[in-house]
């Protein structure tokens, strides 16, 4: 195996094999069977019916009723979403990456990668926090420590902000991507693809720096030992029950803070000119983008909402889509590349990537609807 998986040529049949198994293990398993086990079994028959009925006999202001199971609740909303949504997604993605970590596949990943991010002014060993950012983009960021050019890491950087979603955000899209026919799914994939060449090559264009020479050792692929996966995979878990979860309750109280002051229909009006005009969306999307900045993976399990709902057709849903995966670093992402790059340059980051995303996004709504696109 560690022959049949050491590059370049007589490796590559190897790598959508490992990808295959990691999907059916992470997009089938944990986003599929997991997510409807925890979100409509037990959050769904058991846990906030229980929660709700609870608070309505003992809770005696509406106000603190609401604020606790309402529609933006602390239960029904936050917990609701950050364990019986999330919480099965990055653990089945923490166990497959800490296989592909533990068995020495990941450098031979970079390896194989390197020729094309080469391309984009990069080298191998970016694949690394690019992979890493699947799970994680805040962790990545950190990460691209292992990059030995400053420009290289603010690149990657870019790139992360960008169109690397993490674990969370990417299991709600590929649920979506899963209704959709396959034109849909294509205009996705290919808007992202296109994106990340195309900005990485532009940016190496631009930033001035060297990039640096890639050498990278092969370790020997070995057997994963289940101990240190597990170590890992629950370390990580805890990094994200910690660091995380707080910030679905915080985007929740928000949300709920926005709705009783009437702050989101300000915001909704502010926005409408760009999320009806230009994008072609309801004016409740707005609300999606403003909880985005706190996390991405919120924003779309808004537009995962507003789809099972009914309120978005095809072409919005592909919109919404393509504007929440390229949107805006979220707030915990944003503070970790201040710490690491500095705040001139994740300012012009986030700004880059706000402008950037709303563009393209609104570019194929009027693609779709100028041409009469039927997906």
């Amino acid at each position: 195996l560690g022959r049949l998986t050491t590059p370049p040529v007589r490796a590559l049949p190897s790598l959508p094999a490992v990808l295959r198994l990691d999907w059916r293990f992470v997009g089938i398993w944990g986003a599929g069977t997991l997510v409807g086990l925890m979100e409509e079994t037990l959050f769904g028959e058991y846990i906030n019916p229980w929660a709700i009925r609870i608070v309505n006999a003992v809770v005696p202001f509406s106000l603190l009723r609401e604020f606790l199971v309402g529609d933006f609740g602390v239960i029904t909303m936050a917990l609701t979403y950050a364990i019986a949504l999330v919480l099965p997604i990055i653990t089945t993605f923490f166990i497959a990456f800490g296989i592909l970590e533990d068995s020495g596949y990941l450098p031979r990943l970079a390896v194989m990668a390197d020729r094309v991010f080469k391309m984009m002014g990069l080298n191998g060993k970016a694949v690394l926090p690019m992979v890493l950012g699947l799970g994680c983009d805040t962790m990545a960021t950190l990460t691209t420590r292992v990059l030995e050019s400053k420009k290289e890491r603010v690149v990657v950087t870019l790139l992360l902000s960008l169109g690397v979603p993490c674990s969370a955000q990417l299991a709600v899209i590929f649920a979506m991507l899963a209704t959709l026919p396959v034109g849909a799914q294509a205009i996705w994939w290919g808007t992202v693809a296109t994106t990340i060449f195309l900005v990485g090559w532009a940016a190496s264009k631009v930033l001035p720096g060297e990039t640096s020479d890639f050498v990278l050792e092969l370790p020997p692929l070995r057997l994963p030992q289940v101990k240190n996966i597990l170590i890992k995979t629950m370390a990580r878990i805890e990094w994200y029950l910690k660091e995380a979860v707080p910030l679905f309750i915080i985007g929740t109280i928000i949300l709920f803070v926005g709705d009783k002051t009437g702050l989101l229909r300000v915001l909704q009006a502010a926005a409408k000119p760009v999320v009806n005009g230009l994008l072609g969306l309801p004016s409740e999307a707005a609300n999606m983008f403003v909880v985005g900045f706190l996390r991405r993976d919120y924003g779309a399990v808004g537009f995962w909402d507003m789809a099972k709902e009914g309120k978005l057709d095809t072409i919005q849903v592909v919109v919404s889509l393509v504007a929440i995966t390229l949107f805006m670093p979220c707030i915990a992402q944003f503070f970790v590349t201040i710490k690491e790059r500095g705040l001139k340059t994740a300012m012009g980051i986030a700004g880059f990537t706000l402008a950037f995303s709303l563009s393209v996004a609104a570019l194929i709504n009027f693609v779709l609807r100028h041409w009469n696109v039927t997906l």
